[in-house]
């Protein structure tokens, strides 16, 4: 027992001294570690970001249902210059809506209506996504920054 400890010693002097890490080794890791989550987190709340854009998509299709269906009943959107919510598609409410909020308006005699997507939470913030009576698609501002483009962009700024 006595040779094995003074073995120990005598290993634990020829390497030094004490174990352990440099201020440089450690300095590396940190660096290392923070270019690697400079890389990640962007690219993990982009990945979120598009998993709340579908929510607008689904609901905006929905949506145009049920005025074409209030359309087929009516002759009509409903009165012009007022919210289609409030008349219209009184019947449609969003179910589950987290990240957007919905808006209608009709014009044109009541033979014409945009209803619009707006983010309201989560990543889905400066995001803004409309439809028409025609079935036509746009956007009109894609990651905070107004943008024209007539299809809902998910990923770039170009359909």
């Amino acid at each position: 027992m006595k040779k094995q400890a003074s073995y120990l010693r005598h290993a634990v002097q020829a390497r030094g001294g004490s174990s352990g890490f440099t201020l440089i080794e450690v300095m590396i890791v940190v660096a290392i570690i923070g270019i690697l989550a400079s890389i990640a987190i962007p690219a993990y709340n982009d990945y979120v970001r598009r998993g709340q854009l579908p929510e607008a998509f689904n609901t905006l299709s929905a949506y145009r249902a049920t005025m074409e269906q209030y359309y087929q009943d009516n002759r009509n959107y409903g009165p012009s210059g007022t919210n289609c919510a409030a008349n219209a598609a009184a019947a449609f409410t969003p179910s589950g809506a987290k990240y957007f909020s919905y808006t209608c308006s009709t014009s044109n005699s009541q033979q014409n209506y945009v209803i619009t997507a707006t983010g309201s939470a989560g990543q889905a913030v400066g995001h803004t996504y409309t439809l028409n009576h025609n079935g036509d698609r746009a956007t009109t501002q894609f990651k905070g920054s107004t943008v024209t483009q007539s299809c809902w962009l998910t990923s770039s700024s170009a359909c």
